[in-house]
């Protein structure tokens, strides 16, 4: 492979992630707030 080649590739590299960390979220959750934990409270160990 030229150099040139592998040089590009690795700056595609870098790029796509810098252009993931900053887009908009993909986030699918459902904005329901905070949510009480309701189980059970863990057994104290002795």
């Amino acid at each position: 492979m030229n150099i040139f080649q592998k040089l590009q590739q690795k700056f595609q590299h870098v790029w796509e992630g810098v252009v993931r960390i900053f887009q908009p979220s993909d986030d699918d959750y459902p904005e329901s707030g905070v949510q009480p934990y309701e189980g059970e409270p863990a057994e104290e160990q002795q």
